[in-house]
């Protein structure tokens, strides 16, 4: 098994584009509204005076901003408006699953510090460099792959996305519960989708940590190897086959059907069929979610042929 060691890794930064999905704690503080509180407040958890620099291409849950801390190396600060009055104790999980999963040659920076003011919780962490994947090779999946083992039996969280996606497909959440109205294909898709899950049952363990956003976007890379995986704010605890079935998604174009093929057999392997189903559907449901929310009317059509194209591989696998 290949060793992912950051540490040795030469430190040339650029950060990712990120995943232009809007999350439900709304827009993150991009740089120049980043407020003076959060600024004091990692000054004093860093031991250092902060300094902006620029914003980083990013998802706008939680923008991404260089910053330089006094004179040592610049870091990544992240900013979230505060959703809950427990959302610090969310992102403090967060890094447990860091520095757990760095102590196992996992490949994500670290995190130099975590903290929260009246209105927002940041996280601030090395600056690693690389590009973002954007469109995966066969060669950047295979190495994904190996990554993804490292999670297999490091669940250290009582975060259950494994549990989640049962919710999702037994209709216990209320993100995805109106996605049928929004049209007659749709709706087909939603149906199709909820019946190969008739046999889902709750998951009885969660062994393996889970990334929970594994998309192109969240992989950087440099000369043609992985070398970061970022966004990992929502990790938790549930099977690695999540993040297999995320990749998945991201594999429906001619020059990876077989690299799609493999991972459909990992994913089988490690959840059994009504296991690939009960992940298949969730992906699907939570990825035509975000664009209906947003009235990206353009991208729905776009998600709904991938999304059959999936279930009938997954059902040909049967």
């Amino acid at each position: 098994m290949r060793q992912w060691n950051l540490a040795t890794a030469p430190q040339r930064n650029h950060w990712p584009d990120g995943d232009w999905r809007v999350g439900p704690m709304g827009e993150g503080a991009r740089p120049h509204e980043l407020p003076a509180a959060v600024l004091d407040d990692v000054a004093r958890v860093s031991g250092a005076p902060v300094a902006v620099l620029d914003r980083l291409a990013g998802g706008i849950l939680a923008g991404a901003t260089r910053v330089q801390l006094g004179a040592r190396a610049t870091a990544v600060l992240k900013v979230e408006p505060r959703a809950h009055p427990d959302h610090i104790h969310d992102v403090l999980r967060a890094q447990r699953v860091v520095e757990h999963m760095r102590g196992r040659g996992y490949p994500t920076p670290a995190w130099l510090g975590v903290g929260a003011t009246a209105t927002h919780v940041w996280h601030l962490t090395d600056y690693v460099d690389g590009t973002p994947a954007g469109t995966l090779t066969s060669s950047l999946v295979e190495q994904l792959v190996e990554i993804v083992e490292l999670q297999a039996g490091q669940g250290s969280e009582p975060y259950d996305h494994w549990l989640f996606a049962w919710r999702v497909v037994s209709g216990q959440e209320s993100s995805v519960a109106g996605l049928s109205r929004y049209s007659a294909r749709v709706s087909a898709l939603v149906e199709r989708a909820r019946l190969m899950c008739a046999n889902a049952s709750p998951p009885k363990a969660a062994p393996d940590m889970v990334h929970a956003d594994l998309n192109p976007s969240n992989v950087l890379v440099r000369d043609g190897s992985v070398v970061a995986l970022v966004d990992i704010a929502n990790a938790g605890s549930g099977t690695r086959a999540t993040d297999l079935t995320t990749l998945q998604w991201h594999t429906f174009h001619h020059a990876l059907d077989g690299v799609r093929m493999r991972l459909s057999a990992k994913i089988l392997d490690a959840v059994g069929w009504d296991g690939a189903a009960m992940l298949a559907a969730t992906q699907i449901l939570l990825q035509l979610e975000w664009p209906i929310r947003l009235r990206r009317h353009d991208l729905v059509p776009g998600v709904v042929e991938r999304a059959n194209r999936l279930l009938d591989e997954l059902e040909a696998l049967r």
